[in-house]
C-alpha cells in the first residue's frame, strides 16, 4: 500500500472509535482491509469444459475458437451469486431487446456438475414456469483446472460489467477477492439486501486502499424489492413483482460540497441494461433517494425477516393483531430504527449525500451559503421521513403487499444457512454504536442473538423476552 493510501485509510479509521464493549466497531471488515497488504490473488474460471468427463483434451491456454472478443467481453454482464436475486436479474436481462452476453458465476464445483446435468434457469411466474439454459456458467477458483483450457475471469479482457448478487456478508470480500479484475473502466452493482459498505464515510477509504484515490470501478447499488422465493439450485418463485432502483453510491466532494450540484449520475451501459430488464421494472434514481431507499428498506428487512425467522411464520402474521403485545414489540424496534437514522441525517459523514443533485437532476454552481441553506432544509425533510410515525406507515404499506410471502431469513433459517441478520440489525446497532448513541439499541441486540442461537419461539414467548430487553 502506497503512503497516500495509507494515510487517507488511516484518516477514515480514526474517524470510529476503536472499540465498543465486546463488539466489533463499524469498520472492522476496513481494518481487515487496510492490513491485508498481499497481491489480489489469481483465479481460475472454470467452465463446463473443464469438468474432467466434459473435456476429451488435453490442457490449452486458449482453445481455438475461443479467444476473446474485446467487444463481446465489454458487453458481458457477470453475475456473482446465483441465489434468488441472481437468477431473476439473469432471467429479466436476458429478455433484453439487445441481449447482453451473460455469465452465472457459482460459488460451488459442484453447481457445475448440476447445471451440466440439468442446464437453465427457471422462474415460475403466474403459475408458468420459464426455463432459459442459455448462459454461459463459471466457478472462480484459486486451483487451475486440471483438464480443459485454463482461463481467468474475463478471459484476459478484465470484467467490464459485475452484479454481485451474493448474501450481504459476501458482497465485499468476493469483490475484494476478485479486484485483480477490475479497474477504473469496470462497473460494479450491488444487488443484496442491507446497507452497500460503500457509502460513505467507509466506501472512499475502501477504494483508496485496494485502487487508489478517485481510481477503482464505477459503484452502483441496487434497491430490489421483488419478492422472490427458492425452490431449490437454479429454480425460483417470482412471488411478488415489484421493482428496483438503482443509482451511484459515491458522490464527489471530500467536504459534501465541492461548488456544484451534480452528484456525477450519468448513463452507462449497466445501469440501461438494468433499466431496460423486461420484468425487472428498474428505474435510475439519483444518489441520495437511492441512501434513502436503501435506509427505508433496511428498516423493513430488519422488522420483518428476524420476527418471522424466529416465529416461523409468513409476513403478514407479524402485522396481525391478537392481544399479545407483538405490535407493540414492532413499536419498538421501528423507534430504535428511527433514532438511529435520524442521527445519522445529522452527522457530518452523510453532508456528501445531502449535498447530491435532486431528482430532477439540477445542477450547477451554488455559493457555500446557498449549498448550506439546501442542506438544511433537506435534513429537515429527511428528519421528518425518518420519523417513527412515517416509518411505521411505511412497514405496515410494505407488509401488506408481502404479506403471503416468505422472508429470505426464513428461508435461509429453514435451509440451515447463515442469515443476513449482522447486515440488517447488526448495522443499525453497530451505526448507532459509531454515532454515540448511549443507550444502544437493546431490542435489536436480543433479535440478533435470537437469531444468532437459531431460537424458534411462540409470540407470547418472543414478545416476554424483547419487552424484557429494555430493563
Amino acid at each position: 500500500m502506497n503512503s497516500f493510501k495509507a494515510s487517507w485509510c488511516r484518516h477514515s479509521l480514526r474517524m470510529v472509535p476503536s472499540s465498543t464493549g465486546s463488539r466489533q466497531v463499524p469498520t472492522e471488515w476496513l481494518r481487515r482491509v487496510t492490513e491485508d497488504q498481499s497481491e489480489p490473488p489469481r483465479l481460475y474460471a472454470w467452465r463446463l469444459t473443464n469438468l474432467p468427463d466434459g473435456a476429451n483434451y488435453a490442457r490449452k491456454p486458449l482453445e481455438v475458437g475461443e479467444i476473446p472478443n474485446p467487444d463481446n467481453e465489454r458487453r458481458r454482464i457477470y453475475i456473482l451469486g446465483v441465489g434468488n436475486i441472481g437468477r431473476l436479474y439473469a432471467s429479466f436481462l436476458a429478455k433484453n431487446d439487445s441481449r447482453p452476453p451473460i455469465t452465472l458465476v457459482v460459488h460451488r464445483r459442484e453447481l457445475l456438475d448440476q447445471w451440466k446435468a440439468h442446464p437453465g434457469i427457471e422462474l415460475v411466474r403466474d403459475g408458468k414456469t420459464e426455463r432459459n439454459p442459455a448462459f454461459r456458467i463459471e466457478w472462480w477458483a484459486d486451483a487451475q483446472p486440471m483438464h480443459g483450457p485454463v482461463r481467468e475471469p474475463g478471459s484476459g479482457c478484465g470484467i467490464s460489467n459485475l452484479i454481485v448478487a451474493t448474501k450481504a456478508p459476501d458482497a465485499i470480500p468476493q469483490v475484494d477477492r476478485v479486484r485483480r479484475y477490475l479497474d477504473s473502466r469496470s462497473t460494479v452493482a450491488f444487488a443484496q439486501n442491507g446497507m452497500c459498505k460503500l457509502w460513505p464515510p467507509l466506501g472512499e477509504a475502501y477504494v483508496a486502499a485496494r485502487f487508489g484515490q478517485g481510481k477503482g470501478p464505477r459503484w452502483l447499488a441496487c434497491v430490489t424489492t421483488h419478492g422472490v422465493t427458492s425452490l431449490g439450485p437454479f429454480q425460483s418463485v417470482h412471488a411478488s413483482p415489484a421493482d428496483v432502483r438503482v443509482g451511484s453510491v459515491m458522490v464527489r466532494g471530500g467536504d459534501g460540497w465541492d461548488g456544484n450540484d451534480n452528484d456525477g449520475d450519468k448513463d452507462d451501459y449497466l445501469a440501461e441494461q438494468i433499466v431496460g430488464a423486461p420484468g425487472l421494472a428498474a428505474r435510475r434514481v439519483a444518489t441520495r433517494e437511492l441512501w434513502v431507499a436503501q435506509l427505508e428498506k433496511l428498516v423493513v428487512n430488519a422488522v420483518i425477516n428476524p420476527l418471522t425467522a424466529v416465529l416461523r411464520c409468513k409476513n403478514g402474521e407479524v402485522f396481525e393483531e391478537r392481544g399479545d403485545g407483538l405490535g407493540g414489540v414492532v413499536e419498538m424496534l421501528v423507534e430504535e430504527a428511527s433514532r438511529t437514522l435520524r442521527a445519522l441525517v445529522g452527522h457530518r459523514s452523510s453532508e456528501g449525500i445531502l449535498f447530491a443533485q435532486d431528482k430532477d437532476g439540477k445542477s450547477g454552481v451554488v455559493t457555500r451559503a446557498a449549498a448550506e441553506e439546501r442542506l438544511e432544509r433537506t435534513r429537515e425533510e429527511l428528519l421528518e421521513r425518518f420519523s417513527s410515525a412515517r416509518l411505521r406507515t411505511m412497514l405496515y404499506s410494505v407488509g401488506e403487499k408481502v404479506a403471503a410471502n416468505t422472508s429470505s431469513m426464513l428461508q435461509d433459517v429453514q435451509a440451515g444457512k447463515k442469515t443476513e441478520i449482522e447486515d440488517f440489525n447488526g448495522w443499525l446497532v453497530e451505526t448507532a454504536q459509531y454515532l454515540g448513541d448511549e443507550g444502544g439499541l437493546p431490542v435489536n441486540k436480543k433479535l440478533i442473538s435470537l437469531i444468532e442461537d437459531g431460537a424458534a419461539r411462540t409470540r407470547d414467548e418472543l414478545v416476554k423476552e424483547l419487552q424484557s430487553s429494555r430493563g
